[in-house]
């Protein structure tokens, strides 16, 4: 393992930094992997096509398609922790996922069509995979898709789509061989969210946003020229291009540091019981204890990362990042609500809320990450099982 950081990376480090703070369209005004106002769209189109003709996205992509002959897979790195610091926007939707797809799967005319919209924010992604009766257990999806003639027609449910309401494309998981086992007998589509049929519902969540939607497919026409990979095969290309996203690990460490670092600011103005919050140890202990497992998570972080680089990777690798920055990330919000005494209760639009009430929208958003990118209650069963080899749970 090792941690080194070199000039070369700083200076990277620096020119991304810099680029952000000079470019970016403003930064995201909630936690949490959210999705935009319909208004915000075609600003955050523009700083996706920004951020690939810089070479900050798509680094690792064949070089006809815009990727570099030699990337530096610490640059992906840096560019997801720079992003989270500013609280920029990200790359939104499931286009990286896509792409990760495309790119290993996908037919030349695919990728000659679909690659260079996606480097533009012409298409943008969604990521139609979960169903109200297979999210954690995704290979349990029932989602239909029948061929008829040079087309499938596909009958189902997702829900869960973050970024649907402002998708082109859906990266579409659904069942062509209901006769196999669970794992066999999926596809993988690139649908046109556009394509009659295709009725996507927003939900409406605690936070008072709608980031996630159901979709509703209702014998919906793709052309079979749009499945990506082999019929029957999509269990081995959605995994395979989940592999490949790996930025998101070291983006972990940096959101938590912003908020420790709001929470510092708020704590150094904020009274506790009649005095300044900083004067009591309780709330010093509290905030102490936060810091630390901030700091814990950061390293474990980057011990990823490393193993990343040097491709000694551990099956428990990111699910434990993912359980420790998801409660860690829950308390810091906690935290912050519980300093604010009775304007805790004051959300987005009131006069007392503290900063328009982003510490109440962190929290209330917070068991969400808990859950999204697998419950850690199964993240820990995974790690069990598959990394400390202890014998698995009966099915």
């Amino acid at each position: 393992m090792r941690l080194d950081i070199s000039p070369e990376l700083e200076a990277f480090r620096h020119e991304v930094r810099t680029f952000v703070a000079q470019s970016a369209p403003g930064s995201r005004p909630h936690a949490g992997v959210r999705a935009p106002h319909a208004e915000q769209v075609p600003a955050i189109r523009a700083w996706i096509a920004a951020l690939f003709e810089a070479g900050y996205l798509g680094m690792s992509w064949p070089e006809e398609f815009g990727g570099q002959a030699d990337p530096v897979p610490e640059h992906a790195f840096i560019v997801a922790e720079e992003l989270a610091r500013a609280r920029a926007w990200e790359q939104i939707g499931a286009g990286s996922l896509g792409a990760n797809a495309l790119i290993e799967f996908g037919t030349d005319a695919q990728k000659q069509h679909l690659l260079p919209r996606i480097r533009s924010g012409q298409d943008l992604w969604c990521q139609l995979f979960s169903e109200p009766g297979a999210g954690s257990d995704l290979a349990g999806l029932q989602t239909r898709a029948r061929l008829d003639g040079d087309e499938y027609v596909v009958d189902g449910q997702k829900v869960w789509t973050t970024n649907g309401q402002h998708a082109d494309i859906g990266y579409l998981l659904a069942r062509t061989d209901p006769t196999v086992s669970k794992h066999r007998g999926i596809t993988a589509f690139a649908i046109d969210m556009r394509t009659p049929g295709v009725d996507i519902r927003p939900l409406r969540e605690i936070t008072g946003t709608s980031d996630f939607n159901e979709v509703f497919l209702d014998s919906v026409r793709i052309p079979a020229d749009r499945v990506i990979g082999e019929v029957n095969d999509g269990w081995r290309v959605a995994n395979s291009s989940l592999g490949h996203e790996r930025s998101g690990v070291a983006a972990r460490g940096a959101e938590l540091f912003a908020m420790l670092d709001d929470l510092l600011d708020f704590a150094q103005d904020a009274t506790f019981v009649g005095r300044p919050a900083l004067r009591d140890s309780g709330v010093r202990q509290r905030i102490g204890k936060v810091a630390t497992d901030i700091h814990v998570t950061d390293l474990m972080s980057k011990v990823v990362q490393s193993r990343m680089v040097h491709g000694t990777e551990d099956a428990a690798d990111a699910p434990l990042v993912k359980i420790f920055y998801s409660e860690v990330n829950h308390a810091a919000a906690e935290l912050g609500v519980s300093l604010q005494g009775v304007d805790g209760l004051a959300v987005e639009g009131d006069e007392n809320a503290v900063a328009n009430g982003w510490w109440q929208d962190a929290f209330m958003y917070a068991r969400a990450l808990t859950i999204a990118g697998g419950a850690n209650e199964v993240l820990r069963t995974v790690v069990a099982e598959r990394s400390y080899g202890l014998p698995r749970e009966p099915r």
